[in-house]
């Protein structure tokens, strides 16, 4: 009965003490640090990465679509195209989303008390900036592969390597936009490094 009781106040004082250090290390990441920035942190760090998935899915898709331009399916090449299109409009949707979200970021900037930690929220937020920048040029290389395809679809001649080289260029848009989101998530680390100290 001892032995039971000493290891049930061992146990409590393990739990309490890492409670405790939980509580603490949650207050000095959370103390001087806004909660409109917080919240806008993990919700922009969540739809960056949607983004980076879907825009991932696309490559597989391209690749298909260089594949069966090459082979002269050009029927099943418009239809992939078309599906990639749609995917293009959700992850213009979900930049859109990212974009409130950094503008909240940048609102309670001010309100950050370390100078450091400021600096690695700004360099985070310019990454998630330019990753939308991105973006943009994506969707309108998409659309530029779009209607050449239809053109060839309908017969008009097009250059024999405009599909490829607008594949390249799209493949390009899509590693920047994972290089962008990932030195975003570095910067962030760094952040929560110096708030936690």
């Amino acid at each position: 009965m001892f032995r039971s009781k000493s290891i049930k106040i061992v146990l409590s004082i393990i739990l309490l003490g890492g409670g405790s250090y939980a509580a603490v290390r949650f207050w000095k990441l959370s103390a001087g640090i806004p909660k409109e920035f917080v919240d806008s942190r993990l919700q922009g760090a969540l739809i960056a990465q949607n983004i980076v998935n879907l825009s991932n899915q696309s490559v597989f898709d391209l690749g298909k679509i260089n594949e069966f331009d090459s082979s002269k399916k050009f029927d099943d090449a418009l239809k992939l195209t078309e599906d990639v299109l749609k995917q293009s409009q959700e992850i213009r949707d979900q930049a859109v989303e990212l974009s409130r979200e950094i503008e909240r970021m940048i609102k309670s900037l001010s309100s950050i008390d370390s100078l450091d930690a400021r600096q690695a929220a700004l360099e985070s937020i310019t990454n998630r900036l330019a990753l939308i920048s991105r973006l943009i040029n994506y969707s309108g290389y998409l659309g530029q592969l779009l209607d050449v395809l239809r053109n060839r679809f309908a017969g008009s001649a097009v250059k024999g390597q405009q599909v490829t080289q607008l594949v390249d260029q799209i493949n390009s848009e899509v590693r920047a936009v994972n290089n962008f989101n990932s030195q975003a998530g570095q910067a962030m680390d760094r952040f929560d490094k110096i708030v936690s100290q």
